[in-house]
């Protein structure tokens, strides 16, 4: 009996040391994660949010509105739906095949998706779909997430990773740490799709600065938020626009006044940071079956910052009954809106007042 213990051990020591996995880790130093407290207090502020278009589907990612006060989003079935403010009324506007995430209208009317299969795509008004993107300088998209559209018509989005899709999830390439995220520009009038930036940690959330001379772009890996300057004297430039995040940082929206809002899909991991340094321990993490790796906590978290990078909201609620985890925050018609990757109902609140 002792013989057989001792071998399952081995058994088990070896699967855990050796066993091949698809991520191949690499060290780097997470700054020690920020205190909920002071600009980032716990607080049950969302607390407040309704959920409505219960069942309409699994996951609405992303959630925009249109002028009338229409909802719009994705769910995890290829379904791009609208719904009337309520929640309700619902009507089929196209289905991807794939798994459509970020969204906005362009001037002309049509909705530009971020599908994480299929790329980069618009679909007009009478629900044609049509495939703008789906590489960029000789390099696949792995998982086109997110996407915003500036005045003139250029289109900034996404492409998370091009080595991990949607299939794998976030985590996998959050664990790798291996720099597979771009921010991209798409020129619909030329059809041409350029790299901005590469080597974003898990590329995520996008949105065009109300003055339209920046776009930032949310790298979940790092925890930060990449300005990238499109007019003036630093334009083609790139810069830190906040760094060192108390969570792990998703879409990205602008009121195209003076707000920016980010959705937290969870505060940050110790476990998770505390392995940053250690390769070999994040793989032998991910042998692990996956309810024993390191987990997103409970807990709903949104913050919105001025144009200028300072927080001007910080909204949270704790527990297994909060509206979690939030993939995307959205302001319009005195609302706030809320997406959820895994949630099948999105959540409203009225606008909250900025935080004290």
């Amino acid at each position: 009996m002792k013989r057989f213990v001792l071998a399952l051990i081995a058994l088990l020591l070896a699967y855990l040391l050796f066993w091949p996995v698809p991520v191949d880790p690499v060290a780097w130093e997470a700054p020690q994660a920020p205190e909920l407290e002071g600009p980032y207090a716990v607080n049950d502020r969302l607390a407040a949010v309704q959920r409505i278009a219960e069942g309409v589907g699994t996951g609405p990612e992303d959630v925009i509105a249109d002028e009338a006060g229409n909802l719009y989003t994705g769910y995890e079935d290829g379904r791009v739906v609208q719904l009337n403010a309520q929640g309700e009324s619902q009507r089929l506007v196209a289905d991807t095949g794939g798994r459509p995430l970020g969204l906005v209208f362009d001037q002309d009317g049509n909705l530009l998706v971020a599908d994480g299969y299929k790329g980069l795509l618009r679909i007009s008004q009478e629900g044609e779909i049509e495939v703008l993107a789906t590489g960029a300088e000789g390099v696949p998209f792995g998982f086109t997430n997110n996407v915003d559209v500036a005045d003139d018509g250029t289109i900034y989005f996404s492409d998370a990773s091009s080595k991990f899709g949607p299939e794998h999830k976030a985590r996998d390439d959050v664990i790798e740490h291996g720099g597979h995220g771009r921010l991209l520009s798409h020129d619909p009038r030329t059809g041409r799709t350029r790299v901005l930036l590469d080597g974003l940690q898990f590329a995520n959330g996008v949105a065009v600065a109300p003055d339209q001379r920046s776009v930032l772009v949310a790298e979940t890996g790092r925890y930060t938020i990449m300005r990238y300057w499109l007019e003036g004297e630093r334009a083609g430039e790139s810069e830190l626009f906040r760094e060192n995040l108390p969570g792990l940082p998703d879409n990205l929206s602008s009121n195209g006044e003076d707000r920016f809002w980010l959705a937290l899909y969870a505060p940050r991991n110790a476990a998770l940071d505390a392995m940053s340094e250690y390769p070999f321990l994040r793989r032998m993490a991910f042998r692990l079956p996956e309810f024993l790796q390191p987990q997103p906590a409970p807990h709903a978290f949104v913050l919105g910052f001025s144009p200028e990078g300072e927080v001007t909201h910080n909204l949270q609620h704790r527990g297994p009954d909060s509206y979690h985890p939030i993939t995307t925050a959205f302001e319009a018609h005195g609302k706030l809106y809320l997406g959820s990757l895994l949630r099948s109902s999105i959540g409203v609140m009225d606008l909250p007042e900025p935080t004290e």
